[in-house]
């Protein structure tokens, strides 16, 4: 299907983040657009201001007769009326992630991918791509605080810029020329089933490379030696092909040395704290020296990069109070972004609430899950968030209650919780999780800058 010559499109589920972006992609060519999404959020407020018509119960007369293409997410309901009506339509559906290959198939496209790290990694790159005046458009699956968005869009564009998603192993619908793979620890069993089907998965992403293509990699994954085409490793390990070095924290700050060949680049200074953010920086960067962005350019769009909302996202930031909340949903993002607060506030009490995100992954990791929360000094849990999922018996957060040594633990509610911070006052309080516990934030805040 030639996108270009598409007029009208019709997106379901157009509040995702990723679904979001396309549209604004189309949006901003001159595409009339319409949605339909199960609840009204911030960003589909802000959708709706940049012209589209979007709608929030299933009603098959708010679909345009006039509709050309029909964008669906994964995460729709087989028994959504729309869906299924539109099933039976004559009108073309493809899936966000078929969209996203066909507009790969005609652009340079970098493609970010990882169990961890891909929107940050995608964030910074994108930003330092702009800040050194290239022609970028990038799709970003986090709103990047400097831009108030998850697009940069600059058509036509010399590079288009987009996270690979491994669910539903959506990323093999991809045609990059860089491929950049973070991390690839076991998630989305769901779908994979184990770790070596998820690891297979990677491997075929990183074979749809161009033989004049591009993988840039974290050094720790060994993975790729058959992949031919040039491959860069980065990592905090002078054996990695882009590493940082004298690593150290300077007035909260995390600053280190970028050493990559002949190339140094000292004394950058991150905004955004944790040693798995100076890791993703190596990455952004090492994309951006490969095409040609000066040293100076690349430190000053890391030192500006102002993170990504729900990244590490400081909510209250003062001597005796510190809210930060951040998407972490797996064991390993939990243990480096609690990593990343003691290094920062060492000998603060840290407080954690963490809602689980579905019930199959709540199953598979309920023991890692307890490892990474209970360093915490407290930790509070919520109710598992089902998102796509139905319930599994047996599971729900008191099997990662049950496992977690030590004593000072609590689950509750979401009233529970909002009256325990009306009576408490932690000094250090992280949210974590990728399901609505974001959309509380803002009263968390609100009790927290109360009290």
């Amino acid at each position: 299907m030639d996108l270009s010559k598409i007029n009208n499109l019709y997106f379901l589920g157009i509040g995702g983040i990723g679904m979001s972006a396309l549209a604004r992609y189309f949006n901003r060519q001159g595409k009339r657009i319409a949605g339909y999404d199960l609840t009204p959020t911030p960003l589909t407020v802000q959708l709706e201001q940049e012209g589209m018509q979007i709608h929030y119960a299933e009603d098959i007369s708010k679909i345009p007769e006039e509709t050309d293409l029909v964008v669906y997410t994964p995460a729709i309901p087989g028994e959504n009326k729309e869906f299924i009506y539109l099933q039976q339509s004559a009108i073309p559906m493809m899936k966000r992630a078929r969209v996203l290959g066909e507009l790969t198939k005609n652009h340079f496209t970098v493609a970010v991918a990882g169990t961890h790290g891909k929107t940050s990694i995608s964030a910074m790159t994108a930003h330092i791509f702009n800040v050194a005046e290239k022609k970028i458009t990038a799709l970003v699956g986090g709103l990047m605080n400097n831009y108030k968005s998850n697009v940069i869009l600059n058509l036509p564009a010399d590079i288009l810029l987009v996270e690979a998603d491994e669910f539903d192993r959506s990323f093999l619908e991809i045609q990059p020329d860089i491929s950049v793979i973070s991390s690839m620890d076991a998630d989305h069993l769901d779908i994979y089933k184990d770790k070596q089907k998820l690891i297979r998965g990677f491997l075929d992403f990183s074979r749809k490379l161009p033989e004049k293509g591009m993988l840039i990699h974290h050094h720790k994954l060994k993975l790729f030696d058959d992949i031919p085409v040039k491959r860069i490793s980065y990592g905090i390990d002078k054996e990695a092909g882009v590493s940082a070095g004298n690593v150290r924290i300077e007035e909260g700050a995390f600053v280190f040395d970028l050493k990559f060949g002949k190339t140094s680049i000292n004394g950058i200074r991150m905004a955004v704290p944790g040693y798995h953010y100076v890791e993703n920086a190596l990455a952004a960067a090492t994309v951006c020296l490969t095409q040609n962005v000066s040293p100076e350019d690349v430190k000053r769009g890391l030192e500006t990069f102002e993170g990504v909302e729900r990244r590490f996202d400081y909510r209250i930031r003062t001597e005796s109070l510190v809210f930060i909340d951040d998407y972490a949903h797996h064991p390993e993002e939990i243990r480096a972004t609690i990593r990343a607060v003691r290094a920062v506030y060492p000998g603060k009490k840290i407080t954690g609430v963490f809602q689980p995100h579905l019930f199959s992954r709540t199953r598979d990791f309920a023991d890692e899950f307890a490892r990474s929360l209970e360093v915490l000094d407290k930790i509070i849990l919520l109710t598992i968030y089902p998102a796509r999922e139905k319930p599994i018996q047996g599971v729900d957060s008191s099997i990662i209650l049950d496992k977690i040594n030590n004593p000072e633990k609590m689950l509750v509610s979401k009233e529970q919780l909002f009256k325990y911070l009306q009576q408490e006052k932690p000094d250090v309080l992280l949210t974590l999780g990728a399901g609505d516990i974001g959309m509380m934030v803002p009263e968390i805040e609100k009790i927290l800058m109360e009290r």
